[in-house]
């Protein structure tokens, strides 16, 4: 049975919140032998590499291409999510256990949460904002006390920055989901592995061994290529919104890596953190958006076959319930039917 755009979604950014969810623990345990931007820099590095090696298997694209007016958003998301954010994380990871540093990380749904709906002009209803909220409050809780009842401030500070920073990317990234996913995260992989490399070793970072270069290689094709990829399908699938909903639960995977690989105990605060941060993750799930709504004539490109929300004309030879793309115009529609926040239902409400 074939399953719906939502189904299909979920399912996506639930692998890619685990790919990434894994990544924590290790990156604690590489930074023992490795500098944040250094690490950062082999990471992405190692994402760049996997997404190159599969280029000659691929068959033609079917996505559209990467435009000439995306540069900005393409810019503001390498410098947020590549450059800034991964560093800060790092950062933040020397100074707090591991499985804090990944419960912490559910900061990224709330506030990609907040920006989509304050700048990208995204909706969810009052059970998922409630959700946001209690999130936000169990992260209040882990900086108010880690393991033996405290928490390094500036640590927390620098994981809750890195997730703000993320946030701004991941509704960038979601703007940007129509075009070709595969492109868009090769560009953001390279980019960031060549600036931070470059400046890690400007900054005099020596030369990384081999153990530490094929470990930060290896977890970064799975947790930050295979991730990241996956991730910015379901953008397209769901929105950032909610897709921000299903990563959240990436943080949980690490914090439970973390007490075998980094034989870590979890504190009274953690427990207390995650059992309010899993509350509000099954809040925002439980939200459910269907109502009449008006569909605006629009013009744009993307990968589509005909359904609903696309009958138009083809030269001969395009198979209209193939996958293709090309420019084409959307009429005015009105209709109701359950929706998420993508790129063709940005409405009133």
């Amino acid at each position: 049975m074939k399953l719906d755009r939502s189904r299909r979604g979920v399912l996506i950014g639930l692998a890619a919140a685990v790919s990434f969810g894994v990544a924590t623990p290790f990156a604690k345990q590489l930074l023992e032998d490795a500098r944040p931007q250094l690490l950062a820099g082999l990471l992405y590095l190692g994402a760049f590499m996997v997404l190159a090696a599969t280029v000659p298997f691929r068959r033609r694209s079917s996505e559209a291409r990467l435009q000439r007016g995306d540069a900005p958003r393409l810019i503001g998301l390498v410098v947020c999510g590549g450059v800034l954010a991964p560093v800060l994380l790092l950062v933040g990871l020397e100074r707090v256990s591991g499985s804090s540093g990944s419960l912490l990380l559910n900061l990224e749904g709330p506030f990609t949460l907040l920006i989509g709906l304050a700048v990208f002009r995204e909706h969810l209803g009052p059970r998922a904002l409630l959700g946001a909220a209690t999130v936000f409050v169990g992260g209040a809780v882990l900086s108010a006390g880690g393991p033996g009842g405290s928490a390094d401030v500036f640590g927390v500070l620098c994981i809750a920055a890195a997730c703000l920073l993320w946030g701004l990317d991941n509704n960038l990234t979601q703007s940007l989901s129509l075009r070709d996913p595969f492109s868009l995260v090769t560009v953001k992989t390279s980019v960031s592995a060549a600036v931070n490399l470059t400046l890690a070793f400007l900054l005099g970072a020596g030369l990384p061994s081999i153990v530490l270069t094929l470990g930060a290689l290896g977890l970064g094709a799975i947790s930050y290529g295979v991730s990241l990829l996956l991730d910015t399908y379901a953008l397209r699938l769901l929105g950032a919104a909610r897709e921000a909903v299903i990563f959240a639960t990436a943080p949980f995977v690490g914090a439970a890596l973390a007490l075998p690989v980094l034989s870590e105990t979890l504190s009274a605060a953690e427990v207390v953190a995650g059992g309010v941060m899993a509350g509000g993750i099954v809040l925002m799930l439980g939200d459910r958006h269907e109502h009449r709504h008006r569909h605006k004539s629009v013009v744009h490109e993307h990968a589509h076959v005909h359904d609903d929300h696309h009958q138009h004309e083809h030269e001969p030879g395009v198979v209209a319930t193939a996958l293709h793309s090309h420019v084409h115009r959307h009429a005015r529609l009105a209709h109701a039917h359950p929706h998420v926040s993508d790129l063709h239902h940005r409405h009133p409400h």
